[in-house]
């Protein structure tokens, strides 16, 4: 089948190359020139595992095609996917004017009937709206369906090329057949493909992020309970996750959400509810807590080692999640900012989003990146594990010890062994422990 997929972000790269892997002869465009220059070259300008290796087989192939040109995309394709972003505006809602734009430009240039499909992340409505402004601009039958990701940073290859469900809102019935054909070679054994109204899918994905985002500022509120109550959260999440109406996903305290997803999409969903007259007091809530947990780690800090002006402290771990170079709304972020303003100078590692975190961050003084953890350690008054990535989970303690200024821990997931380290002669804070 002939796809094109408009914008070579997180999604639209991924779910490019996942398309050509399957055969379908694929081109991807986008507007920013620079960026199609680097994936025509072989480099690819986000850190997915395995995407790299992805994409390049599939160029090879001449599955997989880059251009800038989105008339070059409209003429090719006979689904068109709208993968291009939908960032928070200033009132929380979602900024669409990129979407709409590209759907503008596609229809200037279509040639042909076309299913265009909405990948991006978008409120309720938004399908009809795509409809709309592309009706004045084309003679040619469009209909535009709804097909929202459920990708994972760190996992998304895996995730779309082995997807647990594809959720399809359209009740047309050539573009229910078309994307039908287009998804079943995804599932070797049980289809799951859930066809549903737009409006449903577009909701659909809102309520996701929303109930996952939920669950985990839920643990980390219990967490806090714990921590003034005595009790060991770890402890309790066990409890709670094996009971088969709970399960443990998501279950993780720690120093909140972050990312290109939960806070943008409860955001936006929470405005949507209020353009209907509707508060989402628990969605409301959950967000509320999430950004106060981005902090827990400063004030421990300030328990544990007074006042913090010009003390130094190491920050391991600065994307928002393992596996991925995105710092975007990284609990790291806030972390930094706050220990910065109370006086205090930082040593910070991380093995993928360094230059990411430090182009968001901004030119400061008293911070150093280091490409080793333990020279970031080194002199720190306190280590600050903020990402849990794998090489952080068992790190030489001895070593440790003795690079840092103050033998104090702050476990920000929850990886270490308290009893071990305490052995050891560490001061050690986690959350809820």
């Amino acid at each position: 089948m002939k796809v094109s997929v408009i914008g070579t972000g997180y999604v639209g790269l991924v779910a490019a190359a996942g398309f050509a892997e399957h055969g379908n002869d694929v081109v991807c465009a986008d507007i920013d020139a620079e960026k199609i220059a680097r994936l025509r070259r072989g480099e690819i300008p986000i850190f997915e595992p395995g995407l790299d290796t992805l994409v390049a087989r599939n160029v090879e192939a001449g599955r997989l095609r880059f251009t800038t040109d989105n008339a070059e995309a409209a003429r090719h394709g006979e689904a068109i996917f709208l993968a291009v972003g939908t960032p928070s505006a200033p009132d929380g809602s979602a900024n669409l004017s990129y979407l709409f734009e590209a759907a503008r430009d596609i229809a200037r240039h279509l040639d042909h009937d076309v299913v265009v499909v909405d990948k991006s992340t978008v409120p309720v409505g938004t399908a009809e709206r795509i409809t709309r402004i592309m009706a004045e601009l084309t003679t040619h039958r469009v209909v535009v369906a709804s097909n929202p990701e459920f990708l994972k940073e760190g996992t998304a290859v895996d995730d779309f090329l082995y997807p647990d469900r594809v959720v399809l809102g359209t009740d047309d019935p050539h573009a229910r057949d078309l994307l039908g054909r287009l998804y079943r070679p995804f599932f070797r054994q049980s289809e799951r493909i859930v066809f549903m109204d737009p409006r449903s899918a577009e909701v659909t994905k809102y309520a996701c992020n929303a109930y996952l985002a939920t669950r985990v500022s839920f643990i980390n509120d219990i967490a806090n309970l714990c921590d003034l109550v005595g009790a060991d959260v770890e402890k309790v999440r066990t409890g709670m996750g094996m009971d088969a109406r709970i399960g443990n996903k998501f279950l993780y305290p720690g120093v909140g959400y972050g990312g290109s997803c939960f806070p943008k999409d409860t955001r936006a969903l929470l405005d949507t509810a209020r353009a209907h007259g509707l508060s989402l007091s628990l969605v409301a809530a959950a967000e509320r807590i999430n950004e106060a947990q981005k902090l827990l780690l400063v004030r421990k800090a300030r328990q544990l080692c007074g006042d913090l002006g010009g003390k130094t402290f190491a920050l391991w771990g600065l994307a928002f999640k393992p596996n991925t170079d995105d710092v975007r709304e990284a609990p790291a972020l806030r972390i930094a900012r706050a220990l910065l303003t109370d006086g205090a100078k930082l040593r910070m590692h991380d093995p993928e989003a360094a230059k990411n975190f430090m182009a968001e961050l901004g030119p400061q003084s008293g911070v150093e990146l280091f490409d080793d953890m333990y020279d970031a350690a080194q002199g720190a008054h306190a280590l600050l594990l903020v990402t849990e990535w794998r090489q952080y989970r068992s790190p030489d303690f001895d070593r440790l010890k003795k690079s840092l200024a103050e033998p104090v821990l702050l476990d920000g997931r929850n990886q270490w062994d308290r009893a071990q380290l305490e052995k050891q002669g560490f001061r050690y804070a986690g959350i809820g422990r």
